[in-house]
């Protein structure tokens, strides 16, 4: 699934991505879905009438679209930090007894392809960080490890991007990886089903050209399964909340030389088996 400008239609709307071929969801019949977060309220009811509408209606070319971010109304971000120990230990920063938690800003998510722009007076020590997100897509309270994943609706691509010098400068995470732009993801969201293990997944991030990150999820330190489950103990996570589970070794800041996102610098990070997502950055003054 993904939100793409269809031709007659200012405005992203919820597609159905079929190879090199888009589906919009909203003409297959009345009543349906414009938004992915629609989809996922409506249930697996809602979720099978527009599988088995869009199976044999005809597609247009996904060339040229323009994508929307793919989860672009969750009821909230919830983001991961200190996930893998190799990005850990390249912060300085400790793996806790508990995850490192916090929340980003709706004004932060971004789409493939976008243009995300900041001030230089504001940071430029800008950095980039692959992550696999996940979507749930039932309500999760209380769930234990081995019923967590049955709670994933899918799984998308995030970049959480990060202002280095205000992250290490101030208590809480949120502001310096929530500016406007800080939170792509996408371009789609595939269905858990497709997903056999997200626990076997290779993840990497490319900047300029120049391959920084190069890891599996099998590395985090905590599972996917185990995030979901330990999130759902303190509060009831709904429907469409998008997880960030955290980055693996290979961050701008602790290279040698650095390596921070510059005014026209392309990064693009991807998850195989679930997409490539790629940003192009402005600095501003």
């Amino acid at each position: 699934m993904a939100h793409v400008i269809v031709p007659g239609d200012p405005d992203h709307q919820l597609v159905v991505v079929r190879g090199t071929e888009v589906i919009a969801v909203a003409p297959l019949f009345e009543g349906a879905p414009r938004r992915l977060q629609q989809l996922i309220d409506g249930g697996d009811e809602l979720r099978r009438r527009v599988e088995n509408a869009a199976r044999d209606a005809a597609g247009i070319p996904l060339e040229g679209l323009q994508f929307g971010p793919a989860v672009d109304a969750p009821p909230v971000v919830l983001a991961i930090g200190l996930n893998y120990a190799a990005h850990s230990d390249e912060l300085g920063l400790k793996t806790d007894s508990a995850p490192t938690v916090f929340t980003l800003w709706p004004g932060s998510l971004a789409a493939h392809e976008d243009t995300t722009s900041w001030p230089r007076t504001l940071s430029e020590s800008v950095d980039y960080e692959a992550e696999l997100g996940v979507v749930m897509g039932r309500a999760a309270k209380d769930v234990s490890e081995a019923d967590a994943l049955s709670h994933v609706w899918g799984y998308t691509v995030v970049n959480d991007i990060t202002a280095r010098d205000i992250q290490f400068s101030e208590a809480q995470w949120s502001r310096c990886k929530s500016f406007d732009g800080f939170t792509p993801n996408g371009p789609v969201v595939v269905t858990a089903d497709e997903i056999s293990d997200p626990q076997d997944l290779h993840i990497w991030a490319v900047v300029d050209g120049q391959t920084v990150q190069d890891a599996s999820t099998g590395q985090m330190v905590r599972s996917v399964a185990t995030l979901i489950s330990h999130l759902s103990r303190s509060a009831t996570m709904l429907p469409g909340t998008l997880i960030s589970t955290g980055s693996p070794g290979g961050a701008g800041y602790s290279r040698e030389p650095q390596i921070f996102l510059r005014d026209r610098s392309t990064v693009t990070v991807g998850v195989d088996g679930v997409g490539s997502l790629t940003t192009h950055c402005r600095i501003i003054g």
